[in-house]
Formats: C-alpha cells, structure tokens, sequence
C-alpha cells in the first residue's frame, strides 16, 4: 500500500520541486496540494493522508497552526527555509525536518523514517487488538536493563516522546517503545484521559484543577505534574467529571 501524502506549501515551485523528488519514492503517493493553511486542514480533513510535508512560513498562518487545528495530526515531515524553528517542530512529534533547498539524500532519510512509524504502528495495532486493560491490570515495563510490573492504577502519566511514552510511576519516569495511541486504545477510558497530543492522565490521580487560557484547563496531579488539557479537550472532560 502506498502512502498517501498532501503537500501544504504557499510556493507552487517548491511544491513542484518536491514532487519531482518524490517521484523516486514509489511508495509515496502524493494525493492533493494545498497552498494556505485553510486549504490544507481541509483537504487533510476530507483525505485523511497519512503524510503531510508542511512548510512552516507561509501567509496568515504557521505550519503550526494547522497542526493546532487538527483533530487529528497525521504524520508530519516539515519543509522549510528557516532552521530557527527545528526545535519547537520536533516538539510538535514531527518525523523530520527539511531545510529547502531539499536534498534527496535528507529526503530520502525522512521517508525511512515514516516507513518505519508505520511499521511500528502496525506492530501497535497487534498489540492494541489484545483487549482493553483494567486499572487492576499489571503491565510489565522495561528500560534498558531496569524492569518493572506496575499495576495501572500506580500509573499517573503516560507522555509522547517521540516514537516513545514516558511512563510515571512512584519516583520512575522510563520509556517504553509504544506510541500514545496505541496506548490509548487499550487503556479504559474512565480512568485513562487524554488531556492533550502529549498526555494521558490518570484521572484517580488528579490532585488539583485550575482554569487555563484559551479555555482549557491546567491539572495538577498527586505526583506534583502539571498537564495542560487542550481545549478542545476540556469539553469532553467537563461532560466526563459532571453528574
């Protein structure tokens, strides 16, 4: 199966340019372009690629902010002229990052890069097709040479680090090779919330709860966290802690 990709980038040339390129990858397949962000969210929305290839600077809005207005982020592979943003893009979980003009050899490393994501999200589907998990449920932990069997009630968080989550437990914060979706799915969604694109949070663990700006809502938990819970995100949360 190919993978389906939108191109989202004000410039028609550099939008050409990269098609060219990818001409060499036959299992890139791209689907549709979009020159603003506005466009780009909603042929996102109505196609549901798999990949965009976004630039960052473009009139109106960031590359950013589409990912901001998302439901749903598909995988991302940033193009751009400007290096001053590589940090905070891989902050949002982008698969790579590509300075213009793109050369096929970082080009190429970036597509081996979401092949392997989805490789292992695959392998997260097997693993998410096992049943839920309750509360009770022990789940066995290893990082590195330290291994643990943690009972998902003592689990206050689960956070997105790249291809990884970052389990806490007691004083312990290791990483497992698991994506935050595939966690999600197993996990029972009473006790388990996903607060943000980063974080899942154990509702029995929340110690304190404050509003925050733009709606949302900052909680505090138990080990001494603070998570940020999305807008959007709130909605659900309210109707969940209401009677």
């Amino acid at each position: 199966m190919p993978i389906k990709a939108i191109i989202v980038d004000d410039e028609r040339l550099a939008r050409n340019e990269l098609k060219k390129l990818l001409q060499e990858h036959s299992d890139i397949e791209i689907i549709d372009e979009a020159s603003n962000v506005d466009e780009g969210i909603e042929k996102i929305e109505t196609q549901n690629p798999d990949l965009i290839f976004l630039d960052i600077q473009m009139p109106g809005k960031t590359g950013f902010d589409l990912l901001a207005e998302l439901e749903k982020a598909p995988r991302v592979v940033f193009t751009t002229a400007y290096d001053e943003y590589a940090l905070k893009a891989f902050e949002v979980n982008a698969l790579d990052y590509l300075l213009k003009p793109v050369e096929p050899k970082r080009l190429a490393d970036a597509i081996h890069k979401v092949q392997f994501e989805i490789s292992k999200e695959e392998e997260d589907s097997n693993f998410v097709n096992r049943g839920p998990l309750t509360d009770t449920d022990q789940v066995f932990v290893k990082d590195g040479e330290r291994c643990w069997f943690v009972k998902l009630n003592e689990i206050r968080l689960f956070e997105s680090v790249g291809n990884y989550a970052k389990v806490f437990f007691g004083t312990n914060k290791p990483l497992i090779l698991k994506s935050l979706n595939a966690l999600e799915e197993r996990l029972d969604d009473r006790i388990f919330f996903r607060a943000n694109r980063k974080h899942i949070i154990n509702l029995r663990w929340i110690e304190k709860i404050e509003p925050y700006f733009n709606g949302g809502l900052l909680l505090e938990l138990k080990g001494g966290e603070k998570i940020e819970v999305s807008r959007r995100q709130t909605v659900k949360f309210k109707e969940m802690m209401s009677l």
